[in-house]
């Protein structure tokens, strides 16, 4: 039987303390520590295969081989693990997402994290979940995020072993769901990775990042107490903070679509005549409105009467990346 192949399944997440900007780039790791929870409707299903076959590293995304960059960064990824794992074979890689890529929905996240996992996996590697959390932070920082389940927190850390990622409470400790307005599904024209380089370039940077353990705690701690008012008040002034940073960095990233202002402002009134609702945004234009689930109808209602909203997704808190199939 052949044990070199194996298919694992991983989650999205939408972060609630942002992570934007590095204190070193060529390994990810973050100027500040985040918050997040993974998104339990979406998910990036990877197989990934070490052939002795092979001359490189082959990808297939969404049934399309792939040729450039989306397959330099995979191979790149790879190549790593290649190294970590002692590996001098290549890799076939076959993904796809039920959700749109690039476009602020953390693809990348759930696709560095499905794919660290069923790499490590089909090597018959054992490797804890902090070690995947870290080898998964080498493709994408929030790759991270997506390897343990539920409620999530990243330290920033200030070398390679440090930057870890580990859940600090379980799916199942806080009914709420995401409810993502879709506006966009464009593939993004500039990716996180280069914002992320520039985000250095804005004034606003380092009161950011001066502020982040005061907001990684007072979220914590709402998460944990269930405290929807202080959760939602922080989340959505840090959002706004790291979209402050884009749009002060040089150049300047705006990724606010007109249909994007319109649901942060009804949102924002609809919770001021009572319902439980707050808006998120990643690097890109799709809102995320996190919500009650009781109050899940009634967000869903109040958005589909913002004009510009092309599709809405609903996910409520994700599990941890997981093998769904293991050899043949």
């Amino acid at each position: 039987m052949s044990r070199n192949i194996a298919t694992s399944r991983a989650h999205p997440n939408i972060a609630f303390i942002k992570y934007w900007g590095n204190q070193d780039d060529a390994l990810r790791i973050p100027v500040n520590d985040s918050l997040s929870m993974n998104l339990d409707d979406l998910f990036t299903q990877t197989t990934v295969e070490w052939r002795t076959d092979l001359k490189q590293h082959t990808l297939l995304l969404n049934g399309e081989e792939q040729i450039g960059q989306p397959l330099e960064r995979v191979s790149r990824h790879l190549t790593m693990l290649q190294k970590h794992l002692d590996l001098n074979i290549y890799a076939y890689v076959e993904s796809a997402n039920n959700f749109p890529m690039g476009a602020g929905i953390a693809s990348s996240a759930s696709s560095f994290a499905a794919l660290t996992l069923a790499a490590v996996r089909a090597a018959t590697a054992m490797l804890s979940e902090r070690e995947l959390t870290v080898l998964a932070r080498l493709g994408s920082g929030s790759a991270s995020r997506s390897i343990p389940e539920g409620f999530v927190e990243w330290y920033a850390g200030g070398s390679h072993e440090t930057s870890y990622a580990e859940s600090f409470a379980p799916a199942s400790h806080w009914d709420i769901v995401d409810i993502i307005a879709v506006v966009s599904s464009s593939h993004k024209a500039v990716g996180s990775t280069e914002g992320h380089r520039s985000a250095l370039t804005s004034v606003l940077q380092s009161s950011r990042v001066a502020d982040a353990a005061s907001r990684v705690a007072i979220c914590k701690n709402a998460v944990l107490e269930r405290d929807f008012t202080s959760f939602a008040e922080i989340v959505e002034r840090d959002s706004n903070l790291m979209h402050a940073i884009m749009m002060t960095s040089n150049p300047p990233l705006f990724y606010w679509l007109p249909a994007s202002v319109a649901v942060m402002e009804a949102v924002r009134t609809a919770r001021q005549e009572g319902l439980s609702v707050c808006y998120t945004m990643d690097a890109g234009p799709n809102v995320h409105c996190i919500c009650l689930r009781h109050d899940k109808d009634n967000v869903q209602s109040l958005l589909r009467s913002v004009s510009g909203i092309t599709d809405i997704r609903v996910a409520g808190v994700g599990g941890g990346a997981k093998i769904v199939k293991s050899g043949e």
